[in-house]
Order: structure tokens, then C-alpha cells, then sequence
């Protein structure tokens, strides 16, 4: 079997952009949703069997107490923000397994899942849904693989080093570095993704950086400079990579055939009619 795990909150913000607008009879607004739940069901027909779905049930989490510049829920279309409950409400009755993220994001809960259902021995694949670079982290030769949807590119192992130049182990580190802006931390002043690839792909890990430049042996440019602002900042970066890392000692699930689709609950058919009578106009 395979299982498909699928960033919610990428879906959301994907389909709130690409559709026009839809209010349901109470004026709210839905198109979203609907484009989301479609798709996934799509995904279903199409003849992926064990489906859960990751959404941050709010966008703040256990990471904006380590730094105060990361991502929160400031400038979110209200339209857009409002959809996530009712995301996780329509899933739900659709009979898709729906992990809402609170202190953690969901991400963390697409890693851990991704963890669990590969230590199963009657799983062939775990395929990661989200175009999202963190969780590169979590790709594992071809057996755990990253989708994105939007373009039908697949990653594995081979491929995200070809992507990003090194090992998905290294990815944290690599983040720590060259930052994450839609994240909300800058990473290192000087380090790039090109610089911070040629030196991770030797040394793998922030730790195994020596602090003399001479000892790199890497051919990047202003190699002094880089190490020295490592040196100066490598506390920062550590923390970096701390954000960065995602948690996979969340508890989703105890059999991977709790993912198994099964069909609609006696709720879906009310609650598709409503979403599918809204009134579509331009945003």
C-alpha cells in the first residue's frame, strides 16, 4: 500500500488563490474548501487508499516562543483564515482522517506521520504531499518521497540532493543557514544556498563546521568571512536549526489502517450540497 499524507494548510492557500470566489447561504466563504476537499477526493478516485490530511489548526506554534520573528497568522486574509475550521469540519465528514496542529504545526504532525507509517512493513511508499522545502528533511531513498501536487514533481532522496545539494539529514542545518522567509527567520548574513551546500555536503551538520576556514578545503567564495560569521553567530544558528527541525514524536495514530479511506459519513451529502450552492463571483 501507500499511504499520502497532505499538507492541508498549502492546499488552503493554494485553492483560496487559484479559485474565484464562493459564499455559502450564510456568506461565508467557501471556495477554498470546496476546491481542497475536491481535490483530495480526487486523489481517492484516483486510487490512493490511506489519506490523512495536516492543518494548522491555528498558525502560531510552540516555535514563535524560540523566536519572535517566526510566521504567525498577521496578515492572513481573513476570507482565507476563517476556511481552516471549516477544512478541518467538511474532511472530517468526507471520512478523511484530519490532523488539526495546535502547539505544533502541521508540518511537524506531515513528519511524524510520515515516520510511523514508514516503520510499517506492509507499507510501499509514504508520499509526502506539500512542495514545502522543510520537509525535504523527511525523505528517505524512495521509500518516503515528497510530492508536489501542483506540478507532479516527485522527490526522492536522489532527488532532493540534486535539488538542494545535500543530504535530507542535512536539511535543517542547510535552512539554518541560507534562512526561510516564509518561515520568518533570515538564516546567516553571507551564507547562501550555494556556499551553504558545497560546505554541508562535506561536514553534514553546523557542528562538524570547523571554525578555521583553512580547514574546509571547499571551493566557495569569501570562505573567511563565512566562517567567521558562523563563529560569531553560531548560537543563532543552532536555534535556526532548531526551528527548522520538525517534531516527530507526535502520537497520530497506532495502525496505519487508520488511514484507510472508507468512504463518506451520513453528514458529507448535506454538507456537500451547501458547500456546492455557493455563489461563485470574482474576488
Amino acid at each position: 500500500m501507500k499511504v499520502h499524507l497532505i499538507d492541508g494548510t498549502y492546499e488552503l492557500f493554494r485553492h483560496y488563490y487559484a479559485l474565484p470566489s464562493a459564499r455559502d447561504s450564510d456568506g461565508r466563504e467557501v471556495a477554498a474548501v470546496r476546491g481542497v476537499v475536491a481535490s483530495v477526493l480526487g486523489m481517492i478516485s484516483g486510487g490512493a487508499t490511506h489519506v490523512a490530511v495536516a492543518i494548522d489548526q491555528v498558525i502560531e506554534s510552540f516555535r514563535n516562543g524560540l523566536w519572535p520573528g517566526y510566521k504567525t497568522g498577521e496578515g492572513i486574509e481573513p476570507d482565507l483564515l476563517a476556511q481552516f475550521p471549516l477544512l478541518e469540519e467538511v474532511l472530517s465528514a468526507a471520512g478523511i482522517v484530519v490532523w488539526p496542529m495546535v502547539e505544533f504545526e502541521a508540518d511537524d504532525a506531515l513528519a511524524a506521520g510520515a515516520m510511523l507509517a514508514a516503520q510499517d512493513t506492509q507499507v510501499e511508499q509514504v508520499i509526502i504531499c506539500t512542495p514545502d522545502k522543510d520537509l525535504a528533511q523527511c525523505v528517505r531513498g524512495t521509500r518516503v518521497v515528497q510530492l508536489n501536487r501542483r506540478t507532479g514533481v516527485i522527490y526522492d532522496e536522489a532527488g532532493v540532493i540534486r535539488k538542494f545539494g545535500v543530504t535530507p539529514l542535512s536539511i535543517p542545518d542547510y535552512l539554518a543557514l541560507v534562512g526561510d522567509s516564509a518561515d520568518g527567520y533570515p538564516g546567516l548574513r553571507g551564507w547562501g544556498a550555494k556556499s551553504s551546500a558545497a560546505v554541508l555536503a562535506k561536514f553534514a551538520y553546523l557542528e562538524s563546521i570547523p571554525s578555521d576556514s583553512r580547514e574546509w578545503h571547499v571551493n566557495v567564495t569569501n570562505a573567511g568571512a563565512l566562517a567567521a560569521t558562523l563563529s560569531r553567530e553560531r548560537d543563532r544558528a543552532l536555534l535556526f536549526r532548531t526551528l527548522a527541525t520538525l517534531r516527530t514524536d507526535i502520537a497520530l495514530f497506532d495502525n496505519v489502517e487508520q488511514l484507510r479511506w472508507t468512504g463518506p459519513t451520513s453528514t458529507f451529502v448535506t454538507i456537500a450540497e451547501r458547500l456546492d450552492a455557493a455563489a461563485t463571483s470574482t474576488r
